[in-house]
């Protein structure tokens, strides 16, 4: 009997010690520390910024991993309804029928699409004093007519005015498209592929004409266009020029001003979302978009983003049963 006493309290001894170990590891841990995965996927209008916050939230909860990946507006809605992703990232307004399907969209931030040309452009100096009417982009991007620049001036000439558009499905053609009064199938011209690709088309056609989200325009950084890249300026009031209150695109700062003032029209000025299927169950992703909603917001404008209103942001906490928190 003695033996299996001895035994007995050996096995509680080292049971102890392992356990006990174990209990030391977990409590290095934070009590009720945040853990778990997110995967998110969809519009580049939105990757920049949604990769910083993610970077921010993650230094506050290193238990939560966040998988993120661009691949247009389409891809993201598409994923998100599928149950592939967690969240979709959508550059464009939800449509009725995706909503019908379950999509829950929250407005994050607010930005636009602006028409690009290469800055070698012989001549440039002309096109960027008479600006862009919403009459003559639709001419260029949806009529099967091959317009020369000269033409575009209002004179004879041969230099083919080459034009570029998306072919992933994307918020960015369906808002710039929206503009000019049709849906992102109606643009025609050379496709290519996602945000960077088609800025990466303009950079080499000095007889090119794109179009970008402010993220991929403008280098982040300096705040100019990015290299080889002007902005081609909408002429708003179609007076046939550029008013002094119409030129407002020598910086990326200078345009997210304009648009917080309703000086660029809108569209191509949007709202970007971030959508999930329902209400989110995973703690980790409901905590990654109260963060959005609230503190994230201070990030918005330093990446060349517009702040979503109090009111709004506060609709969207109550959609998600986030209890709002005191200013």
């Amino acid at each position: 009997m003695k033996r299996i006493t001895v035994y007995a309290l050996a096995i509680t001894f080292i049971g102890g010690i392992i356990f006990g170990c174990g209990g030391s590891n977990k409590s290095k841990e934070k009590q009720g520390e945040l853990k778990g995965e997110i995967s998110i996927s969809g519009a580049f209008a939105l990757y920049p910024l949604v990769v910083k916050w993610a970077d921010e939230f993650k230094q506050a909860n290193p238990g939560v991993r966040i998988d993120i990946s661009a691949g247009g507006a389409g891809k993201g809605m598409t994923d998100v309804l599928a149950n592939m992703v967690d969240l979709g990232m959508v550059s464009r307004e939800i449509h009725e029928a995706e909503i019908e399907k379950g999509a829950l969209g929250i407005g994050v931030a607010i930005d636009a699409v602006v028409p690009t040309l290469n800055v070698n452009n012989p001549l440039i100096n002309e096109l960027l004093q008479k600006g862009l009417t919403r009459e003559m982009a639709k001419e260029l991007w949806m009529k099967e007519k091959n317009w020369t620049w000269e033409e575009f001036l209002g004179r004879q000439g041969e230099t083919s005015a080459r034009i570029y558009t998306r072919s992933d499905a994307c918020g960015a053609a369906e808002t710039y498209a929206a503009w000019m009064g049709g849906k992102q199938e109606d643009l025609t011209g050379t496709a290519v592929f996602g945000d960077p690709g088609l800025a990466m088309a303009i950079q080499k056609d000095k007889w090119g004409a794109g179009y970008n989200n402010l993220g991929y325009a403008y280098d982040e950084k300096t705040r100019k266009p990015n290299q080889d890249l002007v902005i081609f300026p909408i002429d708003v009031n179609g007076n046939g020029k550029i008013d002094t209150e119409e030129s407002f695109y020598e910086t990326k700062d200078d345009v997210i001003k304009a648009i917080a003032e309703g000086k660029y029209p809108s569209p191509p000025a949007r709202e970007l979302y971030l959508v999930s299927k329902g209400i989110p169950q995973k703690p980790e992703v409901l905590a990654f978009l109260e963060y959005i909603l609230t503190k994230g917001q201070e990030l918005n404008i330093p990446l060349g983003y517009i702040n979503i209103a109090q009111d709004k942001l506060n609709t969207s906490l109550s959609k998600l049963g986030i209890k709002q928190q005191d200013n």
